[in-house]
């Protein structure tokens, strides 16, 4: 049974239990309180009657036989009847016996004190007993069955309104539902991006809202993947193609084994070493399996040693390397894994060197920001947009597309860097405007 069916049936339920009761309590409390009503009122009419036959007869010997009561229809009885009323003096002696007293019973207090006095010259000379309710008149029951054929017909409109509702009800607050379930059968078939329209603010709408956030991260995730994948089949085919093609050629004797040849065979085969080393690195940060062996590190020190690291390959190209000295007796000490934590500042001083111009400089720096420190590496090469300084840190991704790998990295060095920096709680992001440099930022906890 689908979930539209089960709500319709449970507000046809509520509303058929809930319109019974009431209609059963209201015809309930409607017949008793017309009849206490029209009780009342021929009880005032009895009693006015009463008070003008003792006030004739000062007595009220001879009642019986005389006194025709009032019956529903307003009119009097053709022959005398037993009186459907009593009438006792104030000990609660009956003088007037009706259907439920005899003459002279004692009645109790609590029965006389429900009675009404019948007062003749300020004095009460009688109270009058019902013993039993009067039958109604037909038009006081016609009245009464029109009023309850009222409650009734009111009841079904309840019920059959309250369908209708439901109906309505029910399809609004499953729509999301469906429209949910066709999304994950679209999904189901690997047709990411797929996203439903939010329609409330409630649990609901935060459910579509999650929704449309996991379908558009595992459309991002599966459209990485496969561009992954094409860079990491490009990036492979590259070098393998060049060992294969020399060590064909020199097999073949179309060039010579000459050692400049083994050379390119060489420097290709550790390339592709290279690549399949990077992309091991990064599937096991991505899988949290890289394994950092955190210590007390000395981070003025550490640039220190990077910074005499590459002056050689710096002054080679003749770009100023510069490292700005801590403050005098400041020593700042972070947790961290020295070995990978210099293998992110290697790929940046790499892609650094790379595209700085000769003649250029690289300013390293590093200063304590509350319980974080900061550091930055800033060149001045030509720079990226923004846009591109965004995606620096893309699988693959290059700024500039007419670069070859020739004339750069794996293009994942810079990805590894970021997945290093996170496993160490920290971030890292780069800044830059087009022919202004490149600015690159890590930011690590001191704890």
């Amino acid at each position: 049974m689908k979930l539209t069916t089960k709500l319709i049936l449970a507000f046809l339920l509520v509303s058929l239990f809930s319109s019974g009761v009431i209609v059963a309590s209201t015809r309930i409390a409607t017949n008793r309180e017309f009849d206490k009503f029209v009780n009342d009122r021929y009880e005032k009419e009895l009693v006015d009657e009463l008070e003008m036959y003792y006030k004739e007869n000062q007595t009220w010997d001879g009642i019986e036989g005389t006194f025709i009561p009032f019956d529903r229809n307003h009119s009097r009885q053709a022959e005398p009847q037993i009186l459907f009323f009593s009438i006792a003096d104030t000990t609660g002696r009956i003088l007037v016996p009706g259907n439920r007293y005899a003459m002279g019973e004692i009645v109790s207090p609590e029965t006389l004190n429900l009675g009404t006095q019948i007062q003749f010259e300020n004095k009460t000379v009688g109270i009058l007993l019902y013993d039993t309710a009067s039958d109604r008149s037909p038009m006081e029951a016609e009245f009464i069955h029109r009023m309850n054929n009222s409650i009734f017909l009111s009841g079904v409109g309840t019920v059959i309104l309250a369908l209708i509702l439901g109906t309505i009800l029910s399809r609004t607050i499953t729509r999301p539902i469906r429209e949910l379930t066709a999304a994950t059968r679209e999904m189901a078939d690997q047709k990411f991006g797929h996203t439903v329209p939010v329609h409330s603010k409630d649990e609901i709408g935060d459910l579509a809202k999650s929704f449309n956030k996991m379908s558009e991260d595992l459309s991002r995730s599966f459209n990485l993947r496969k561009q992954m994948t094409a860079d990491i089949a490009h990036e492979l085919r590259t070098p393998l193609s060049l060992i294969i093609g020399h060590a064909e050629a020199v097999h073949d004797g179309v060039l010579p084994p000459s050692a400049e040849n083994f050379e390119i065979i060489r420097e290709e085969a550790e390339r592709l070493e290279q690549l399949v080393n990077d992309l091991r690195t990064l599937s096991l940060a991505d899988a949290g399996e890289l394994s950092l062996d955190f210590q007390p590190v000395d981070i003025h020190k550490l640039l220190s040693d990077i910074n005499a690291h590459y002056m050689i390959p710096f002054n080679q190209k003749r770009i100023s390397l510069n490292l700005e000295p801590a403050p005098v007796a400041q020593s700042v000490t972070a947790n961290l894994d020295p070995i990978r934590f210099s293998q992110v500042l290697t790929n940046i001083l790499d892609n650094a060197l790379r595209y700085t111009p000769e003649n250029g400089r690289v300013d390293i720096s590093a200063r304590q920001i509350d319980d974080h420190i900061e550091i930055a590496i800033q060149d001045s090469g030509e720079g990226v947009t923004p846009e591109e300084a965004a995606h620096l840190f893309d699988r693959f991704y290059r700024a500039d597309e007419s670069r070859t790998r020739d004339d750069g990295g794996s293009g994942l060095g810079l990805a590894i860097a970021k997945s290093i920096i996170e496993m160490h709680k920290g971030r890292i992001w780069a800044e830059s405007e087009r022919g202004k440099g490149l600015k690159v930022l890590i930011m690590l906890p001191l704890k």
